[in-house]
């Protein structure tokens, strides 16, 4: 399954920090069904069979639903299961490196700050490139801050899609208008709610008014 523009319009990031007494699961398929178009599993503390048997789960659920499934960063995972892709940052393995072992076929999205690392990316063969923290997050404690003008620079500079990612939610995702983004990743503004699925919904429609996917 290959990344387009509408696919990348509500992409949803799991975090474990808000599951209570559901699953995974359970929480990211009534986000599908409130409206995410990809699913990122980003697992930093699960140990490696744990992770492995998490993402054959979840990697079975988007495919029931028909939408992306991107690993973060393990990228031994990530083929293991032959997901449809995977998401790496600037202090993971380089682009150029995981788009050999992945081959042409598989979605691979890179987190850039600036507009060199964002042309750099594309040149290295990224489909789509992750811009943030775009607002404060407690999501990532350590993403550094990105203004809504570089933002602008860096859609302008490529021309492959770029989503916006950091402390994104209903209440400010429409400063985003104009910027050139082809969607939103979000983490808190999905699973922290109290209905993930209704805040799916909302997140989407807002989405759609402020994206480029023409």
């Amino acid at each position: 399954m290959k990344c387009d523009k509408k696919s990348l319009l509500l992409y949803a990031v799991t975090d474990r920090a808000w599951l209570n007494n559901e699953t995974l699961y359970e929480q990211v398929e009534k986000a599908i069904k409130g409206g995410v178009t990809l699913v990122q599993l980003r697992e930093k503390n699960l140990d490696e069979e744990s992770f492995l048997n998490e993402a054959l789960e979840i990697h079975k659920l988007c495919r029931k639903y028909n939408i992306p499934f991107i690993i973060n960063d393990n990228v031994e995972i990530a083929k293991k299961i032959n997901a449809d892709g995977i998401h790496v940052g600037q202090s993971d393995m380089k682009a150029g490196n995981v788009r050999a072992i992945l081959g042409k076929d598989k979605i691979l999205g890179v987190s850039v700050q600036t507009v060199e690392q964002a042309v750099l990316a594309e040149k290295e063969g990224a489909d789509y490139l992750g811009v943030g923290a775009i607002f404060p997050t407690g999501s990532k404690a350590d993403a550094d801050d990105v203004s809504i003008e570089t933002l602008k620079a860096i859609c302008e500079a490529v021309s492959v899609p770029v989503v916006a990612i950091g402390g994104i939610g209903a209440e400010n995702i429409l400063e985003l208008t104009g910027t050139g983004i082809c969607g939103v990743a979000v983490i808190s503004a999905i699973f922290a709610a109290g209905n993930i699925q209704k805040a799916a919904t909302e997140l989407k429609k807002l989405a759609k008014q402020v994206v480029c996917n023409d």
